[in-house]
């Protein structure tokens, strides 16, 4: 390097990790409630049915106080960390995250 030439010192650009929005690693649990409630969408319903698992990957996949569906925290409820989605105009999907998990509690109904 030529005298009197200072070397500039270039930043690192951050590493791919940091510029990839923060994903939750959250396991699944689905309550006997939940289960049953898929069951009657998937006798009762084709169309809601799909829409609930489209939620559920928008749950999984991504942050699950965003997304699709609405998502609202429950003020009401016996425990903290319970929120809704819409599924439609009468019936939600009902949450809760706690420990690294999401417990899958309710999919029909308004709460």
């Amino acid at each position: 390097m030529p005298k009197g030439k200072k070397r500039k010192n270039k930043k690192q650009p951050p590493s791919s990790e940091s510029n990839q929005p923060s994903s939750y690693s959250l396991a699944p649990v689905f309550h006997e409630q939940f289960k049953e409630d898929l069951r009657w969408w998937a006798a009762n319903n084709q169309k809601i049915y799909d829409k609930v698992f489209d939620l559920i990957e928008d749950i999984l996949d991504g942050d699950p106080f965003t997304g699709k569906g609405h998502p609202e925290p429950l003020k009401y409820m016996n425990y903290s960390g319970v929120w809704s989605r819409r599924i439609d105009q009468e019936h939600r999907i009902v949450y809760r995250v706690h420990n690294q998990k999401i417990h899958f509690l309710q999919g029909r109904y308004h709460y």
